[in-house]
């Protein structure tokens, strides 16, 4: 899923939510960074995963909602730290906070260099059009000759980059820092198609009165999980063993049900 090519600086804001405590006055005892503090790097303009509400200030989605569960079943506060894309993995090298929840793909590439939790929900690669375009692409290779648009240094990137180095394809790229960018380019119909992940189509094709449609699954191999920096066991741990039992206790597919209207974790159980 989710650094663009063109190097620049990453804007970190640090965005406080105080989340609920099983208990006054938590202290991680070294667990965390902060003392009685869960900090959760993520990229907050990826919606249904990770957005600001209407007011422009308080983080929601999935992964919000998952980190305040996982931080309130530690019997810690939650701070999320809204952090560039292309910036994120860096910052949990450097202890600019615990872990990163934002949909983060899981792949051998990226477990050398972190540690990883389970997956905690099931993603796969789409490809989106206008419902009134006069392409409908049911494979990557139906792209050739197209405009396609995809987030920069996401899963995405990757396959559409593979395919393009392996096929030789001619296809016109455009690269965004977000996957709104990539939408609103499609809705003025300046490009052709995108390539995208499921958990993110489904959140602009629930829209009412929304202009797009689905031609293609063309990979369906993908989990997300939480990524710590490397070496950090027993973090990954703890939170591996809230994740169980906020699937045991039906958390996180009350989640699911909230946010997609379906149940998209016990798949990767």
């Amino acid at each position: 899923m989710k650094v663009r090519k063109a190097a620049f600086t990453a804007l970190v804001l640090a965005v406080l939510v105080q989340g609920a405590c099983t208990r006054s006055g938590a202290d991680s005892g070294g667990l965390t960074l902060k003392s009685g503090v869960l900090t959760i790097g993520m990229e907050i303009g990826y919606p249904p995963m990770e957005y600001f509400d209407t007011d422009g200030e308080t983080p929601i989605g999935f992964d919000v909602e998952l980190g305040r569960a996982l931080a309130a079943k530690l019997g810690l506060g939650v701070e999320f730290v809204d952090t560039a894309w292309d910036g994120i993995f860096a910052g949990v090298e450097t202890n600019k906070y615990d872990c990163i929840i934002s949909s983060v793909t899981y792949n051998e590439e990226r477990a050398a260099r972190y540690n990883f939790t389970k997956p905690y929900i099931a993603n796969s690669q789409l490809l989106v059009v206008n419902k009134d375009s006069r392409v409908k692409p049911r494979t990557l290779d139906e792209v050739r000759g197209l405009r396609l648009t995809y987030q920069a240094e996401t899963t995405s990137d990757e396959l559409a980059t593979k395919w393009i180095e392996a096929s030789g394809a001619q296809v016109e790229v455009f690269e965004y820092d977000k996957v709104m960018n990539c939408f609103d380019e499609l809705t003025l119909s300046r490009v052709d198609v995108i390539l995208v992940d499921s958990v993110v189509a489904a959140e602009y094709l629930s829209r009412p009165g929304n202009p797009y449609e689905i031609t293609a699954e063309v990979s369906n191999d993908e989990v997300l999980a939480i990524c710590l920096k490397r070496g950090n066991q027993v973090l990954t741990d703890v939170l591996n063993k809230a994740l169980d039992e906020l699937y045991a206790d039906g958390t996180l597919q009350r989640i699911s049900q909230e946010i997609f209207g379906t149940d998209v974790v016990s798949s990767v159980r």
